[in-house]
């Protein structure tokens, strides 16, 4: 009983900010106004649908944006911490992997305001990058606000923000490892690489599947601050992704019947990207998110 007490406050918090809120989806079936409310809006059936199956030229060129952007994280980004994991799961020293933690961590706490504008005093027209250009009469790299190297941009900034602090998963796991297994594996031959293909790799399969279909769940979503800090000047057709798209077309051009459509429709498409990789992990023989 005392156990149900501690779960009361954080699952009031869930209620509250995270179920309770998904009400406000009606709005996207109405001709919403903010000053007549919920209530008093006039319905407006699948009009606010009708910019995602007609193949409004915005919507089309946010949800490829965002599409490319979500290949590019799962294919480069997503195994960056497995890797890093494994490079410091093999470090003897523990001072040493510590101290190398605790400088990987650090980025994780910064907020994309300050990550952004590091960027841009680092890699800026008037950045350190390219004072030292010029300085040495090698003209000036035009990288931020480079529409070419938006994505490129991106990717870095959340490579360098979030692959440490993704790596503690994966540590704990390794760290569960029973050690006889690396020593029946080097009895048997198996040099530092076998080992980790034949026993590290397969300990951390199962984790591995979980945060991916965790991370389908969420593809939808690349960074929504992130990206609306750095979209000023710069073509929306480039820079453009399906949560900008709805805060643009809601918030700052007021259609808020369209931007909850869209919304609406990308929370369906990530339900069913969760569930469908769940099935596909069952059929792999893991549990997934939920067991059969």
């Amino acid at each position: 009983m005392a156990l149900f007490w501690f779960a009361v406050p954080g699952t009031a918090l869930l209620l509250l900010f995270q179920y309770v809120p998904l009400l406000g989806n009606v709005i996207a079936f109405q001709d919403y106004q903010p000053f007549t409310g919920i209530m008093h809006s006039r319905w407006s059936g699948f009009d606010n649908f009708k910019i995602i199956f007609n193949g409004d030229s915005a919507f089309l060129h946010a949800l490829v944006n965002t599409l490319e952007l979500t290949v590019i994280q799962v294919v480069f980004v997503f195994p960056l911490p497995i890797l890093l994991a494994l490079l410091l799961n093999s470090l003897v020293s523990e001072r040493v992997k510590r101290a190398i933690q605790n400088v990987l961590y650090l980025p994780h706490f910064l907020s994309w305001v300050v990550v952004v504008a590091i960027f841009q005093q680092m890699l800026g027209a008037g950045g350190l990058l390219n004072v030292f250009f010029e300085s040495n009469g090698m003209g000036t790299w035009n990288i931020i606000g480079n529409p070419e190297l938006f994505k490129t941009l991106l990717t870095s900034q959340v490579i360098w923000k979030d692959t440490g602090w993704a790596t503690i998963l994966f540590l704990a796991a390794l760290s569960r490892v029973d050690t006889d297994l690396y020593e029946a594996a080097a009895v048997d031959g198996a040099n530092r690489l076998r080992q980790t293909w034949h026993v590290t790799l397969p300990a951390l399969r199962g984790l591995v599947i979980l945060l991916l279909i965790l991370r389908l769940g969420d593809a939808l979503s690349v960074g929504f601050e992130q990206i609306v800090l750095q979209q000023t000047g710069m073509d929306k057709n480039t820079t453009e992704v399906l949560d900008t798209y709805v805060y643009n077309n809601g918030l700052v051009a007021g259609q808020w019947g369209v931007s909850a459509a869209v919304g609406l429709v990308k929370g369906l498409v990530g339900v069913a990207l969760v569930l469908g990789a769940n099935k596909i992990a069952h059929l792999l023989g893991e549990e997934g998110i939920y067991r059969k």
